[in-house]
């Protein structure tokens, strides 16, 4: 049960496609095991990674830019000097939420994203607050 102040299961609850920014197409990987629980809780999942053609099912895009259809949840997997690329794109396009997974940490873009409206979640797992929320 979300609580009234609980923005990121608000979040979580309205939220229909995930873009992943680096989603792996190696199972071992976290950002392939993450995503596939998302996916497995109904989330549409959208690979973005130019080193791949498809992953769990879906194609890989090689950018945000790139992904035809609309996007609620950006979810970064990649190491915080990549960030605030992602997040220019992510102004650009005028997306709504950007999630950075734990360890994924850079206050500079999450400041600059903040300013252009967009709802940040930094260094936190998704699949965790999701289960959290969602059992």
């Amino acid at each position: 049960m979300i609580s009234p102040g609980d923005v990121i299961g608000e979040l979580l609850r309205r939220a229909k496609t995930i873009a992943v920014v680096g989603l792996s197409d190696n199972p071992m990987r976290a950002s392939h095991g993450v995503s596939a629980y998302m996916q497995s809780r109904g989330y549409r999942i959208i690979p973005v990674n130019p080193q791949i053609e498809s992953c769990l099912g879906e194609k890989a895009y090689g950018s945000l830019a790139e992904v035809p259809e609309e996007i609620d949840i950006v979810n970064i997997f990649r190491r915080p000097e990549f960030v605030e690329e992602i997040v220019d794109q992510a102004i650009e396009l005028k997306l709504p939420a950007i999630w950075m997974q734990e360890d994924v940490i850079h206050e500079k873009a999450a400041e600059k994203a903040r300013k252009a409206g967009i709802f940040v979640v930094m260094d936190r797992c998704i699949l965790q607050d999701h289960r959290a929320r969602f059992r």
